[in-house]
């Protein structure tokens, strides 16, 4: 017996260290005296969320937080949606003698020991509840419970379980479903979301979002300056937030009342892990759990581009939304990173210093950065009223304070706004991404500009030297080029701006023996007509003559840039273009399994589209077309999705084309796409109501394509006596109302060989895609996830506006 005492305290003795797993406490709630320590933690009675002491990734200090217990990352890294000690980390040296404990008088209490003297100690506390109301509660009735929401709640059974705290009202960085995201009118106080200071830092970091009075959720920078807002609530959702879908995943509520208001959201599945959090890029992300993976999938962010964030790169740094992961902030021309360690956290916010210490001088110069976005960083200059840009650069050369000076002049009679200088930090410089183009001019050191300038004279020479090698190697083909080249050059097109130059600018005479004379048709559209071409290197393209364009070359070349800047798997890819004179043409890759429409309504002895190419094509074309939306710089409305503009590659993965065309026929597109035969059956509603168009047009379109994806025949049918058919809502009522099987919409042609669980998907998307109000219909992105499994969706309503253009009884018989 004794034996057994000895190896039980031996045991003991050599408790788990920091690090290892720890033990979990057998029930759910902590009573009065009892405590967690660094190996206890306390697990929700569904096991979905866990409270206890953690560590985060790469720090020596330790926190007690709330995290997802069944969720675990890739990296192992604990998801946390709660801390308690943000601010007052616990040192390692102290993390054996802490406890987090309910003590007597009904307070919640993170505490250290701290020895007096050889014989004694004092508790130290480092954070608590400091609730006032658990103290007129009789001690033995109060508990802590953890809930499955993630709640931790300080109760009093004896008052029928009244929450006396939770840390639901103290929230961190997580908005979780059930807790309420709001306003108190009494205390003029908000329930504030704050970030991270970083990846490996749960303090308060420089980014925060609140609910304001008005009802508009303000994103903060600093809890000073607001550089983002939700948009006003419409009774489905926030202006600015059309993600919000009903019916999809969460249904969200939003109330006003006399002492306050407040938004709150809960998940249609309570098994879904779902994780609203403000990311420490000062980024709102909803996240859910992928189901094989175990990790976590973004499902959408706010605001997108992330260079929208003010001071998301820190002082005297660029952002670039061309870039991504670090590389989006580079340091300005004579500075480099304040800390380059920071990156590894995700903390981009140190910005950058300068490089010489011992600057400023007459012989200064400046570093020119042409087409720049100031308009978020205008409202922190100096305006200084001169006559030229010379005056400007001279006022900022003398003031060792002034960093950049930029000279704006605007309208046919450059009418100037102001020479503009910065003192001091200068903070979210933005790559170009509107019309409004400045140059920015860089201070730099004498010694720097001299390196600048040297490093430019060894490129140039490096460049020079790589164009003579190459004119030695290619000898007479060049020259012979370059001769026929210089004869037909125009004063219009003589010069190609740099913005241009991942394009290839074609001559129409060029394109014409490329496509013998535009003998070869590949087919016609709003947009033009559609040839096959040989280039010189023997390159299959497709050139799409432009009919109906008439803007200037200037402002045709800056669009047609715009679209040569967007790659993604699932679009047609930009080769270039020509713009001489009236003549406007683009050339693009080739297909070579032509259209969609070719494959899905087959002509001659076309090939049938078996079930999982065409599952593929609709996943493809919807990531296109989330990436158009969602991704691009700005948000990309296609206008025109049919089959005949889903082009398929060797392999029949689809690419979606003519995507940026719409803007080239600027406000008559409405009116070009109404008179193309066949896109009719294509046009959401509210092309004819008057509203303006939304993305949400495009997924219209999409969800009508899709159905004809399913069945192998077209939806729109018209019969003799004029009347209107329409397929989708055929199959709807099929399927929806009449309960038969999803196989019995089916292409025929497929004899049933399909998916049951993708069919079932499609379906279901498709019927949310054409709901008359665009407020039901889902965003393209969540077209990607729901068919790909990834996010449930309800049962779809019967589109009742298409309903009511046919007729009873009748419509069985037509599309059997």
């Amino acid at each position: 017996m004794l034996f057994l005492i000895v190896l039980i305290f031996f045991i003991l003795s050599f408790a788990p260290p920091h690090g290892s797993s720890a033990t979990t406490l057998a029930d759910t709630m902590l009573l009065v005296g009892q405590s967690l320590t660094r190996n206890r933690t306390l697990v929700s009675k569904g096991g979905k969320f866990e409270l206890g002491f953690f560590t985060p990734r790469n720090s020596q200090k330790h926190y007690v937080g709330i995290w997802f217990k069944q969720v675990a990352s890739v990296q192992k890294k604990k998801t946390v949606v709660w801390v308690a000690n943000r601010n007052k980390p616990i040192s390692t040296t102290d993390l054996s003698s802490s406890e987090f404990k309910l003590l007597e008088d009904g307070q919640l209490v993170l505490f250290f020991m701290k020895a007096k003297n050889n014989y004694s100690s004092d508790q130290v506390p480092i954070w608590s509840t400091n609730s006032t109301t658990v103290n007129r509660v009789i001690h033995s009735s109060i508990k802590v419970v953890l809930h499955d929401n993630g709640n931790l709640a300080v109760l009093s059974s004896s008052n029928g379980n009244i929450i006396m705290w939770q840390s639901f009202d103290h929230p961190t960085n997580s908005f979780l479903p059930g807790a309420k995201f709001g306003y108190n009118n009494l205390t003029n106080t908000s329930y504030i979301l704050t970030s991270w200071r970083n990846s490996e830092d749960p303090s308060d970091g420089f980014y925060s979002v609140k609910l304001e009075p008005g009802g508009t959720v303000s994103f903060m920078w600093n809890q000073s300056h607001e550089f983002y807002n939700s948009g006003v609530w419409n009774g489905h959702y926030f202006g600015n937030f059309p993600e919000m879908q009903i019916g999809i995943t969460c249904s969200f509520e939003y109330r006003s009342y006399a002492n306050g208001s407040y938004f709150i959201y809960s998940v249609s599945d309570a098994d879904l892990p779902l994780h609203v959090f403000v990311d420490v890029s000062g980024q709102l992300k909803a996240a859910v759990r992928q189901s094989e993976t175990q990790d976590w999938m973004e499902i959408w962010t706010k605001p997108m581009p992330l260079c929208q964030v003010y001071g998301i790169c820190g002082a005297f740094s660029i952002c670039s939304d061309n870039n991504i992961g670090p590389s989006i902030c580079q340091c300005l021309p004579g500075f480099e990173k304040h800390n380059p360690k920071d990156l590894d956290s995700l903390d981009y916010s140190s910005g950058c210093v300068r490089k010489n210490s011992s600057w400023c001088g007459d012989k200064d110069n400046f570093h020119v950065m042409p087409n720049m976005d100031l308009s978020k960083i205008i409202t922190s200059a100096n305006v200084l009223v001169v006559d030229d840009a010379k005056k400007c650069k001279s006022s900022c050369l003398q003031n060792c304070s002034c960093n950049a000076y930029a000279y704006h002049t605007t309208g046919s009679n450059n009418n100037s706004i102001g020479c503009l200088l910065w003192y001091g930090s200068l903070v979210n410089v933005r790559q170009h991404v509107g019309d409004d183009r400045v140059d920015l001019f860089i201070r730099l050191a004498a010694s720097e500009d001299h390196l600048w300038s040297s490093r430019k004279k060894i490129s140039t020479i490096a460049i020079v030297g790589a164009v003579i090698s190459g004119l030695i190697i290619l000898g007479g083909i060049t020259l012979v080029f370059l001769h026929r080249y210089s004869k037909r050059r125009s004063s219009e097109t003589q010069k190609l701006d740099e913005d241009y130059a991942f394009l290839t600018a074609f001559w129409s005479k060029d394109l014409k023996i490329a496509t013998k004379n535009f003998s070869d048709k590949l087919g016609s559209g709003g947009f033009g007509s559609v040839f096959k071409g040989t280039l010189p290197d023997m390159t299959i393209v497709a050139v799409k003559k432009l009919e109906g364009v008439t803007q200037g070359q200037k402002q045709f070349r800056s669009e047609v840039s715009t679209i040569g800047l967007i790659h993604h798997v699932n679009l047609v890819r930009l080769r270039g273009f020509c713009s001489e004179g009236a003549k406007r043409m683009l050339v693009y890759d080739f297909m070579p399994k032509g259209s969609l429409d070719r494959h899905l309504f087959p002509r001659n002895n076309s090939r049938i589209l078996n079930w999982p190419q065409r599952f593929q094509i609709a996943v493809g074309t919807a990531r296109g077309l989330a990436y158009l939306h969602e991704e691009c710089r700005d948000c990309i409305i296609h206008c025109d999705i049919k089959p005949e503009n889903i082009l398929l590659d060797a392999d029949f993965h689809p690419k979606v084309a003519d995507f940026g065309l719409a803007k080239l026929f600027g406000h008559e597109f409405s009116r070009v796409m109404t008179t193309v035969r066949g896109t009719i059956g294509y046009l959401a509603p509210e092309w004819t109501s008057g509203v303006a168009i939304t993305a949400k047009a495009d997924v219209y379109s999409y969800g009508m394509m899709l159905f004809e994806l399913i069945s192998g025949r077209r939806n729109l049918k018209l019969a003799n006596d004029g009347r209107v058919w329409f397929f989708p809502t055929w199959a709807a009522k099929k399927v929806v109302s009449d309960g038969q099987s999803m196989l019995s919409i089916l292409d025929d042609k497929l004899d049933g060989n399909a998916n049951i669980e993708e069919l079932n998907r499609a379906f279901k998307v498709s019927c949310w895609c054409i709901q008359e109000d665009e407020i039901q219909r889902p965003s393209m992105g969540q077209v990607v996830q729901i068919l790909e499994g990834l996010l449930d969706v309800n049962d779809p309503p019967i589109n009742r506006y298409l309903q009511t253009l046919m007729e009873e009884g009748e419509e069985t018989s037509f599309f059997s």
